[in-house]
């Protein structure tokens, strides 16, 4: 070996050491270990940051971007409150999430796939009330899965359709990776919803999960019945199924003003009756947008909306705030700040009142939403104090289709070819901002800078590896390894170590570097290649053993709150089933 060699396999080795370690964040240690690389030689100077300008980092930047464009626009909510039910077992939710996700992995980027299904996952699990960590890693899993079935699943197959018809002079087609494929999904997918999400490490658990000002979640809120809403002429006590998915308490029924006694349950609803309501902030809003209710002030709050971006936001009442003692409509909340009250929080709870006129105590909590250049001011003019910010958004359910529609343009036209996926992607963030989806001011808040400097520091690191030979280096050892083996013992040793490649480097760079090694393997061997690349297509897919052998898996790093380490407990049985299923399958569909 070259001291190059040397350097990068060392650096590479104490790098996956100290990650599984855990002792220090992965993106310090990858980062230290890129100025190394740099101080060391074995980098260049010139090409030190390379990597954060990498597709592979942009691709993640954005996606997360994306997603939770996706989420504000309620695109999220129409899949959760359609496909979704947070009352199912865990095992229920990871098969039926991980089928979606497989199929629509088939057919669009497994990348686009998560992040469309990232946030449904994540809502569920808050519903729930358990780590979203407990089904984040079996979704991306399916996802990488259903992407070894079609041509346009996963960037290995393009890569391999590519080289066999610059070496063998035709292409793969659509379906040629069905087969192989289609076997090695199935029987991962069933290994991760029967068995594999219970080898997930219970760091954190449900405590992830729950939020942490849970004791004032619970707002008193109110909700009415619009003009031509579906819900007039039905009984009120027919919303009570609707409630309980969304995690609502009805509390009663206002009409005219005055609360319905006695059976309001079998009362009809009427244009402009009030649901008084107790629900968390969130969903408080995925009730008002499945059920197309409308605020109580919902004139003040059409101007609002029309005004511009806007927030909620949490404040306690203080005992000389301007609003205590006094109510929204008195002290002009709508007309002066252009404000709207959603909700009060009260130890007791007893509010009988419609909430703009319900008279506000000292320790009262107010749920807000106010113009987002704004909330601070609004905050100061009421005399409150500001809770400490949770993320709480308002679903813009207006432009649902809109996002969907921009969304499914971007991934058909990236998945036909037309245009390259992150700058498909990036489109995609400039209409949402245009579009008034996503506030251009929230961007850079949805990255998770953590994940990005891991990548960008990784990539140059193996570039540098490939570029010194190191990669050759490991093809060459291979092809003296599996002399005189058999056909399915070489097939085998190739599919171990194009994973354990993929598992360390990217698995675009894994198989440009194997699809040449197969082909070279079988022309020695004299027998058909087709086995040998299609070996190189699942095993480059299959990198299940670290957060940064496939992007999907880095995606999810953050949010799942997982360390480095966490990866291999389900990944290792997987690669291991994948490789049992995928040999016999080979020798059967693609004969030597």
């Amino acid at each position: 070996m070259t001291p190059d060699q040397i350097i990068l396999f060392s650096l590479f080795g104490a790098v996956f050491g100290m990650l599984l370690w855990g002792r220090f964040r992965y993106d310090l240690v990858a980062f230290t270990a890129l100025m190394l690389g740099v101080v060391l030689g074995v980098v260049p100077t010139k090409d030190a940051f390379s990597g954060f300008g990498h597709p592979a980092t942009l691709v993640v930047a954005l996606v997360l971007i994306v997603s939770a464009g996706l989420v504000r626009s309620g695109a999220v909510l129409l899949i959760t409150r359609t496909l979704v039910d947070s009352t199912r077992t865990l095992g229920a939710h990871i098969a039926i999430m991980g089928g979606v996700a497989g199929v629509l992995s088939a057919f669009m980027n497994n990348v686009a796939a998560l992040a469309l299904l990232m946030p449904v996952d994540i809502a569920t699990a808050r519903k729930a009330k358990r780590a979203a960590g407990l089904t984040l890693m079996p979704l991306s899993f399916a996802t990488i899965l259903g992407g070894m079935v079609t041509l346009i699943g996963t960037p290995p197959n393009i890569i391999i359709a590519s080289i066999r018809e610059e070496s063998l002079g035709a292409p793969f087609a659509m379906f040629d990776f069905a087969p192989v494929g289609g076997v090695a999904a199935i029987a991962g997918m069933a290994f991760v919803a029967l068995i594999g999400w219970r080898l997930i490490p219970s760091v954190g658990d449900k405590d992830a999960a729950l939020d942490p000002m849970e004791a004032l979640s619970g707002y008193i809120a109110e909700l009415v019945v619009p003009a031509e809403n579906p819900l007039i002429g039905t009984m009120y006590g027919d919303l009570t199924k609707a409630a309980e998915a969304a995690d609502i308490g009805l509390l009663g029924l206002i009409r005219d003003g005055k609360k319905l006694r006695g059976r309001a349950t079998q009362a009809t609803l009427r244009e402009g009756d009030a649901l008084v309501l107790e629900a968390a902030p969130d969903a408080l809003d995925e009730f008002r947008v499945s059920q197309k209710l409308a605020a109580s002030d919902e004139m003040r709050l059409g101007l609002l909306n029309k005004s511009g971006d806007t927030a909620l936001v949490e404040m306690v009442v203080t005992q000389d705030a301007r609003i205590a003692g006094k109510t929204a409509q008195s002290i002009g909340l709508g007309w002066r700040k252009r404000s709207v009250l959603m909700g009060i929080a009260r130890q007791g709870r007893r509010i009988t009142s419609k909430i703009i006129k319900t008279i506000v105590k000292p320790g009262d909590v107010l749920l807000l939403q106010t113009p987002s250049s704004e909330k601070d001011e609004v905050i100061d003019w009421l005399g409150g104090l500001p809770l400490a910010a949770r993320g709480l958004n308002v679903t813009k359910d207006s432009k649902t289709w809109t996002a969907i529609g921009l969304f499914g343009a971007a991934v058909l036209a990236a998945s036909l070819g037309l245009i390259y996926l992150p700058v498909a992607l990036g489109l995609v963030v400039v209409a949402f901002v245009l579009a008034g989806i996503l506030p251009i001011k929230e961007i850079y808040d949805h990255i998770e800078w953590p994940v990005v400097v891991l990548l960008g520091s990784m990539i140059p690191l193996g570039a540098a590896l490939e570029t010194s030979g190191g990669t050759e280096l490991i093809a060459g050892a291979l092809l003296a390894f599996t002399d005189g083996l058999p056909a399915w013992m070489i097939l085998t040793v190739l599919m171990v170590v194009t994973m354990s490649l993929s598992d360390v480097l990217n698995n675009t760079a894994t198989t440009i570097v194997a699809a040449p090694v197969a082909i070279q393997m079988a022309q020695t061997l004299g027998v058909n290649p087709d086995p040998f690349l299609m070996a190189v297509a699942v095993a480059a897919s299959a990198a299940f053993l670290t957060p940064i052998g496939h992007k999907n898996n880095t995606l999810i790093l953050g949010p799942g709150g997982y360390r480095f380490g966490d990866y291999w407990r389900m990944g290792l049985p997987l690669e291991v089933i994948i490789i049992a299923v995928s040999i016999p399958t080979l020798l059967v569909v693609w004969p030597l």
